[in-house]
């Protein structure tokens, strides 16, 4: 509807303006009478006439502006579309007055508003003229046959000035130069455009017959329906003065169009939408590729679809499934175990799978997983990762066979891991990794309970120097996120996010419970990690049900150590260095944070992530992948 609307108006206007240029009267000027389409005089009002064809009346004369000259008009005849101007400075009977200004045959093109043309006497077709008169000064007589001698009346008139003193002047009207013909003493002074000079030898005739000619006149001819528009016209005027000359044709295409647009119009749609979603993904595919290209120096294996399909028998022992897509067990040809993640559809442009190759793919660590090789085809992208016998920490933590499975001191042992992995990502590597997703579900198990960090989908690469990333959004698992990530007044989103993560990991193994219970008995228990900090603070213990006090100590110890790295501004935690040391203590008296654990805002901060931990569908369908937006590390001031 709004394209037929907008037709119409079109074709208002444009039948306006044709009938405003039909009702143009017609305007004179001296001897020239009856000046209409496509002429008009500066005066005429702008919608008669074309832009093209303007004249000037001065002093009773109709003027031509043409190039760098002033040509008087002398007729116009629209029966066969041609002008006929004068030079004003060459008068007719004296033959001393010469042309004012310089003009010839080079100057026109096909592309201008004229052609040199002059109706023949039959009047029956037009004949190109291209023959120029050029005035020649030399410094010593000529004797050729080319060469005319205008010496005898050249000076002394009222036109331009040819000859100077102790000069010869002569007269070419070959209508070009050749190399031949040039004379070394000799010099251009004008040249100017006569017609045919008869059907005799232009060479043999006389200056005075030259001079007749000029003082006639040269024909222009024009053609507006054939003719290119001139160069400066500008854009608009162009386009306005094509679909005037080429209406009929424009009506053709435009009712073409409507027709088409009616008949195609649903199926072109739908192959547009197919083509932008296709461009969609091939350039999340060339973006993989390109990444792949850079980073040639890559450890892990790149497979085939056809690799990962037999490797995992036709996906046939489904591991698990999340936000990210599905994990199946697989075996290599050498008997090797794998785990093949098989990621979903990406939200970043393909980030999180450059993300876990570009960091898993450059480093080696006891406590980090092994990325053994990837696949990249089409839209199917995989991950193919050591197989971890014992699983994610999570089965450990929360199911009643973990406590049966995993003492207190084995549990110490893997909080150490997981430190000394997430120690190694911000300090023993060439950029520092942020991993941004540390959580139960994310450290996998081996067979001798030895924890690797995993899943790098949220990470990102900074320099080592002190550093703080710009995010657009934040990133991570609720229940994990560190304050600073939500409150941007209270600190800089740095490696503290991931320490703070590290600290409610810890709390849970120490605890063996999740630290957000909303259906706690206790209000005060529903966040149990500022409930652990009221109870030290108040010197307190806590019954966790353990009978040793070797594993009492090592609990609080657990606790404590959580307590630091989870203090809500990221100034007051402490690196993973410094909390690797403090795990490493052989002493269990550490000392308890300055101040007691408290939230800003923690009542309003208590009940979001109650409501949230309350809420299985978001952590379950997340998996940790629920913010993929660009971040930008930047020198920390």
């Amino acid at each position: 509807m709004p394209l037929r609307f907008l037709i119409l108006i079109f074709f208002f206007h444009f039948h306006n303006c044709i009938a405003q240029t039909n009702q143009c009267s017609p305007s004179s000027c001296g001897k020239i009478h009856n000046i209409r389409h496509p002429f008009r005089l500066k005066s005429d009002p702008k919608n008669c006439g074309d832009k093209r064809y303007v004249l000037s009346c001065e002093n009773n004369l109709t003027i031509l502006y043409l190039f760098s000259g002033r040509y008087q008009v002398e007729a116009i005849h629209y029966n066969n579309q041609t002008i006929r101007v004068v030079d004003p400075g060459v008068q007719k009977g004296n033959c001393s007055s010469l042309p004012l200004f310089s003009l010839s045959g080079y100057n026109f093109s096909t592309y201008g508003s004229y052609m040199l043309h002059q109706w023949n006497q039959e009047g029956t077709q037009y004949v190109v003229l291209s023959k120029t008169v050029i005035f020649m000064s030399c410094e010593k007589p000529v004797k050729s046959h080319v060469y005319i001698d205008a010496g005898s009346c050249s000076n002394g008139g009222s036109g331009g000035t040819l000859s100077q003193p102790k000069r010869h002047s002569y007269v070419l009207v070959n209508g070009s130069l050749s190399v031949s013909d040039m004379v070394d003493s000799c010099g251009v002074e004008v040249m100017a455009l006569v017609p045919e000079l008869g059907k005799n030898d232009s060479n043999a005739s006389s200056f005075m017959d030259i001079h007749d000619e000029l003082a006639n006149g040269f024909e222009l001819s024009w053609s507006p329906g054939t003719t290119p528009l001139p160069i400066q016209l500008g854009l608009w005027e162009r386009i306005w003065d094509s679909i005037r000359t080429y209406r009929f044709l424009v009506l053709f295409i435009i009712g073409a169009v409507i027709v088409g647009r009616t008949i195609l119009g649903t199926p072109c749609v739908y192959i547009f939408l197919i083509y932008k979603w296709r461009r969609r993904h091939l350039s999340m595919y060339d973006r993989i590729e390109e990444f792949l290209q850079s980073y040639n120096n890559l450890i892990p294996i790149r497979y085939s679809y056809s690799d990962i399909k037999k490797m995992t028998r036709g996906f046939r022992d489904k591991l698990g499934e999340g936000g990210y897509g599905s994990v199946y067990k697989g075996k290599l040809r050498s008997g090797h175990l794998v785990a093949v993640k098989i990621l979903g559809t990406s939200k970043g442009n393909g980030q999180d799978f450059i993300n876990e190759v570009a960091t898993i793919g450059r480093i080696h660590h006891v406590n980090v997983v092994r990325l053994i090789g990837f696949c990249v085809e089409g839209s199917k992208r995989a991950l193919v990762y050591d197989f971890m016998t014992n699983g994610s920490l999570d089965t450990h933590i929360f199911s009643k066979e973990g406590i049966d499975s995993l003492s207190c001191k084995k549990m110490f042992e893997i909080s150490l891991g997981v430190a000394r992995g997430i120690e190694y990502l911000h300090r023993g590597c060439e950029m520092q990794i942020l991993h941004f997703d540390i959580k139960p579900h994310n450290i996998l198990l081996d067979e001798n309970f030895v924890p690797k960090v995993s899943d790098f989908g949220l990470a990102r690469l900074c320099p080592l120097d002190d550093n703080i990333v710009s995010l657009t959004a934040a990133r991570g698992t609720l229940g994990y996120i560190a304050p600073e990530l939500f409150y941007k007044n209270i600190g800089g989103v740095s490696y503290k996010a991931d320490v703070y993560s590290f600290g409610m990991l810890l709390m849970e193994m120490a605890s063996r419970r999740k630290n957000v219970n909303s259906a706690a008995e206790n209000s005060s228990q529903v966040h149990f990690p500022s409930w652990v900090s009221n109870q030290f603070s108040e010197g307190l213990d806590i019954d966790l049900g353990v009978e040793t006090e070797e594993a009492s100590k090592i609990i609080k110890k657990m606790m404590i150590v959580a307590l630091w790295c989870i203090q809500f501004k990221p100034l007051d935690r402490p690196s993973m260095s410094k909390v690797v040391e403090m795990l490493e203590e052989n002493s269990v008296s550490i000392e308890m944070p300055p101040t007691k654990f408290s939230f800003y805002l923690q009542e309003e901060l208590v009940e979001d992530l109650g409501e949230y931990s309350s809420s299985s569908a978001w952590s379950s369908t997340q998996s940790g992948n629920s913010y993929s937006d660009t971040s930008l590390c930047q020198n920390a001031t």
